[in-house]
């Protein structure tokens, strides 16, 4: 029996030197968030190339949302090729932006060098390299297939390690992701290219302020300290609030074990005195502090209800208010996703999963992320379920020191890639 598929990753085999090329590219664009560098140019870097092969480009600034301003407008890319056929739209979706740099870097963040096999830069693994290999399984099945069914797209969208909501969750809202116009999407997020995404964990964050009053630090009795009152709740937190948590576990396939149980992450805490600026080289003034806020992460699972995962925190408050002398909080919520998780029966699922086992030979694992990710913002604004995260590179190496993304994984993934669109467009 003939093998129709070995054209095809024959083709993406002949574009790994074009693959390692646009990574490296891509890397050396610092996108940073925040606060929100380089998001005109990675997306006029993008329209150009594949508008040079005949593709629809639109460039869309998603004016309003968290961050747009006049100095860090939100700009996103669609590209989209029409086949000659009646049939459905599959869309990679990727995020451009990237993390801050960080320390302890023995690579140039933003070089893209290619060594043993690896390409290093700060977004190589999350998620440049997905979105290359999206874009050259794309350009590769459209030069075999040109006269395709439906339509193929590929997206770089803002925002998504600050919530999504300059980039996808606004193209949703605009209509982008209305399963009349798309109907498989693909965010190729670095999860293994042996693996299968099939959604994420739920989110809350919230922050937390308790209240005091000033006072002269010599004579703190005249006063009363946010900063004693924030740590009753951080005992508090430990003594039972965590152990609560860690009795918590789910059915979700989440990766890694520890994530499989509820979490808590006080992301921040600021009590008492503004840091001054770096170059200050005064002494603080004595004052009690009147103000402690936290930030917390909560990250909580399918079988649990939001309502109930916020009540939680409020019964710890009042219960700490009803013991402790002049205790005052207040807690304000920041942000919140429902968790989601794709039947793997859907279509874009079974497509994959026939995909990974072609290209490496093995069946693969099915598995749902500790974080959140864009999923959540096609499944919840766009009403679109059949959505999965499948990419190269690996989930532990995001935000990390020499971060990179291996060049076989790109080029299997992208074999991956290219046959989901052979199977479901060709």
């Amino acid at each position: 029996m003939t093998d129709h598929t070995a054209p095809l990753l024959a083709e993406i085999a002949r574009r790994q030197d074009d693959l390692i090329r646009l990574t490296q590219d891509l890397i050396r664009i610092p996108t940073l968030n925040p606060p929100g560098r380089e998001y005109r140019t990675i997306c006029t870097y993008i329209a150009e190339r594949m508008g040079a092969q005949g593709w629809t480009v639109e460039l869309i600034r998603a004016e309003g949302t968290p961050g747009d301003c006049t100095d860090y407008p939100r700009w996103n890319v669609i590209c989209r090729h029409e086949g000659t056929q009646p049939g459905e739209c599959v869309h990679f979706n990727s995020h451009h932006d990237v993390v801050e740099v960080g320390h302890g870097w023995t690579k140039d963040p933003f070089g893209g060098e290619l060594e043993d096999g690896r390409v290093y830069g700060r977004g190589a693994c999350d998620m440049k390299g997905g979105l290359a290999a999206s874009i050259i399984a794309a350009e590769a099945f459209v030069a075999l297939y040109p006269n395709h069914k439906g339509a193929v797209e590929i997206s770089a969208t803002a925002d998504e390690e600050s919530g999504g909501y300059g980039g996808v969750a606004y193209l949703a809202e605009k209509g982008y992701f209305d399963p009349d116009r798309v109907q498989h999407v693909i965010i190729p997020e670095p999860l293994n290219k042996d693996r299968i995404c099939l959604g994420h964990r739920g989110v809350w964050w919230a922050e937390i302020e308790t209240k005091g009053r000033i006072a002269h630090g010599s004579m703190p009795f005249l006063g009363d300290s946010a900063i004693r009152h924030m740590g009753a709740v951080l005992e508090e937190m430990e003594r039972h609030l965590f152990p609560l948590l860690a009795t918590k576990r789910t059915d979700m396939p989440v990766v890694p074990e520890g994530a499989k149980q509820s979490t808590l992450n006080i992301n921040s805490i600021h009590g008492g005195e503004a840091e001054q600026d770096p170059n200050f080289t005064g002494l603080p003034a004595p004052c009690v502090a009147d103000r402690c806020r936290i930030v917390i992460d909560r990250r909580f699972l399918m079988e649990e209800d939001i309502t109930e995962v916020k009540a939680e925190v409020t019964r710890m408050l009042e219960a700490i208010r009803a013991e402790r002398p002049n205790f005052e909080y207040e807690i304000r919520d920041m942000h919140e996703v429902i968790p989601t998780m794709t039947d793997k029966n859907a279509p874009v699922v079974t497509s994959t999963a026939a995909a990974i086992e072609k290209v490496l030979g093995a069946q693969p694992s099915y598995v749902v992320s500790p974080g959140t990710y864009d999923q959540k913002h096609i499944d919840r604004i766009g009403k679109l379920k059949n959505c999965i995260a499948y990419g190269p590179g690996i989930l532990d190496l995001a935000h990390q020191p020499d971060e990179w993304v291996g060049v076989q994984d790109m080029i299997d993934s992208a074999g991956v890639m290219a046959l989901v669109l052979k199977e479901l467009l060709g």
